[in-house]
C-alpha cells in the first residue's frame, strides 16, 4: 500500500502518459504517478478489468476512478478556485456531464492528437 496517494494510469497509452506529464508540470501538487504495467495490481487493491477502462487515484483505502479522479487531483490543490473545480466534478448535475466526457474521451483516446493505435481500449 502507498502511503502517498496515488495516480495509476495506463502506460502503454501516449495519450494518457502526455497527459499526466502534463498535468504533472501544471498542478502544483500532484501524486505519484504510475503506470499499471509497473505496478503490483493487488497490492493498491485494483483488478487488471479496473485499470484496462480508468485511471484511478488511489489515496489510502479510497478508489477513484475516472472523472472522480481527476476532481480528486483538483482537490488537492492550494488554489482555492481549482479545489471549487474539483468538487463540482463530482456533484450532480457537473458529474454527469464529466462522465459523459470522461467516457467519451477514454473510449476514442487512441483517435486523439497523441493517441496511437496501443491506446485503444479492448473491445467487448
Amino acid at each position: 500500500m502507498h502511503a502517498r496517494p496515488l495516480l495509476v494510469y495506463d502506460g502503454d497509452c501516449a495519450f494518457c502518459t502526455t497527459w499526466v506529464r502534463r498535468l504533472e508540470r501544471w498542478l502544483g501538487r500532484f501524486p505519484d504517478a504510475q503506470p499499471w504495467q509497473w505496478l503490483d495490481l493487488d497490492e493498491v487493491g485494483l483488478s487488471s478489468t479496473d485499470v484496462s477502462r480508468y485511471a484511478w487515484l488511489v489515496i489510502g483505502a479510497h478508489r477513484l476512478r475516472g472523472h472522480a479522479a481527476f476532481a480528486g487531483l483538483l482537490r488537492m490543490q492550494r488554489s482555492r478556485l481549482l479545489r471549487f473545480a474539483g468538487a463540482l466534478l463530482v456533484m450532480p448535475p457537473f458529474s454527469w456531464v464529466a462522465a459523459l466526457g470522461y467516457s467519451l474521451t477514454a473510449r476514442f483516446r487512441h483517435r486523439l492528437p497523441g493517441g496511437t493505435a496501443a491506446c485503444a481500449l479492448p473491445r467487448e
